[in-house]
């Protein structure tokens, strides 16, 4: 299906397409946010060797996402028949897995650990497959810069909402309902992902081949070298926010009021980026995003204690900020495909590799935020002021310092070059 077919890209398409995009962040959350969270306090895994396991597991699934994009670009040309029982595969082992991860039958550090970081292995697994083909099947249904981003604010609008579902639902229903509903919007996303107009299949390009001509792309690599910067500085906070929530501000079961706030100022900001893409092209209103964020996380950093309302502004800014990383890196992306030429052919391949970068920012978060914190004298629970103010620092102000980083990456390898070509 190419461009012309995506110009009319329904609201019926969308929601064909997108629902999907439910049920992977229904259990995207809990696995990134809640998880550590979990296991350090329900079961006093300490915070070092959690990091440790987290890291390594995060790793290997990145490691793997690139042989799944290339997998995957062979899956989409084959018969359709055949894509949605890999699909099916892939589901059963996400949500076993998930089910394995939250309600572990050992006890002890060990054990607990060895459990994790298994279990991890095969959730993210499921989750890969099941990402990187939703992603490409995305990018092959092509349009232009305004089109596609269209397409990609589908899929985040509805990824948006089950984020904040799976926010709310494990304190209203528990946990043994969360996993019975992540099966049952599995089931419903594939089922609506049959009736989205595929594209004409065409020959993949052998993988060694196509491994080297993802790296070969120039704009590839400056489109995944702010994406990545940028990433991690999203990636700390999103793994320490319930530490400081629960010891900083102290306001103990607000975590679902906090992140809802924050994710459903992502999904009511979708249709302002559109409009700002339209108005001032991706770069600068992606360019615009991270500035809001900088503002957002600075004011964060003069919170304490009892500061829920503000707080909660907090989180409406830097979720209106989160719509921007959704909604139009991914839509680049997809262009940055076309150009080359590769369209049809090598979606899976790039997203494999744009995957695991993203997952590689969360090993990183995880893996070095949590055993710099118990480094730095910082437990789950202490409120002493050393504590917290490497709490402060590593939530708030070391992601500004990326955020920052990332910003000025994005304007002299994306806007300068187009602002010099146009001049």
């Amino acid at each position: 299906m190419g461009a012309d077919a995506a110009g009319g890209f329904s609201p019926v398409a969308g929601l064909r397409y997108g629902a999907l995009g439910f049920a992977l962040a229904f259990v995207a959350l809990p696995l990134y946010v809640t998880l550590p969270a979990h296991y350090a306090q329900q079961y006093g895994v300490p915070l070092a060797l959690l990091g440790a396991v987290l890291l390594l597991a995060r790793t290997l699934d990145a490691l793997v996402d690139p042989w799944i994009g290339r997998r995957c670009d062979v899956w989409l040309n084959g018969a359709p028949r055949r894509l949605m029982v890999w699909m099916a595969v892939a589901a059963l082992l996400l949500g076993g897995g998930f089910t394995a991860l939250f309600f572990p039958p050992l006890r002890g550090s060990s054990a607990l650990l060895s459990w994790c970081g298994l279990w991890l292995v095969v959730t993210y697994l499921g989750y890969s497959v099941l990402s990187v083909l939703h992603q490409a099947w995305g990018a092959r249904l092509g349009g232009d810069a305004v089109q596609q981003t269209r397409i990609v604010a589908w899929r985040e609008g509805f990824a948006l909402a089950g984020v904040i579902c799976a926010s709310l639902l494990p304190s209203l229903v528990g946990l043994p309902i969360t996993a019975a509903l992540l099966a049952l919007a599995l089931a419903a996303g594939l089922v609506l992902l049959r009736w989205v107009p595929r594209w004409s299949p065409r020959r993949p390009m052998p993988s060694a081949g196509l491994a080297l001509a993802v790296w070969r792309v120039p704009a590839f690599r400056r489109l995944l070298a702010v994406f990545l910067l940028n990433g991690i500085a999203a990636a700390i906070p999103a793994t320490l926010l319930l530490f400081f929530v629960r010891d900083r501000l102290q306001t103990p079961g607000l975590e679902g009021l906090y992140l809802g706030a924050y994710f459903v100022a992502a999904a009511l900001s979708l249709p302002l980026w559109l409009r700002a893409v339209a108005k001032l092209g991706q770069a600068r209103a992606w360019g615009v995003g991270m500035l809001l964020a900088l503002l957002a996380f600075g004011w964060a950093a003069a919170l304490g204690a009892g500061d829920r309302i503000a707080f909660t502004l907090v989180c409406l800014a830097s979720g209106a900020a989160l719509g921007a990383d959704l909604a139009i890196p991914g839509a680049m992306l997809s262009l940055v495909v076309q150009q080359t030429g590769l369209a049809g052919r090598a979606e899976g391949a790039f997203f494999g590799w744009w995957n695991a970068a993203n997952k590689l920012n969360l090993a990183l978060a995880a893996g070095l935020a949590l055993p710099l914190l118990q480094w730095l004298g910082y437990a789950p629970g202490q409120r002493h002021d050393a504590a917290l103010l490497a709490l402060t620092l590593a939530y708030c102000v070391l992601p500004c310092l990326l955020k920052l980083s990332a910003a000025a990456l994005l304007y002299f390898l994306q806007i300068r070059p187009v602002a010099l070509e146009t001049a």
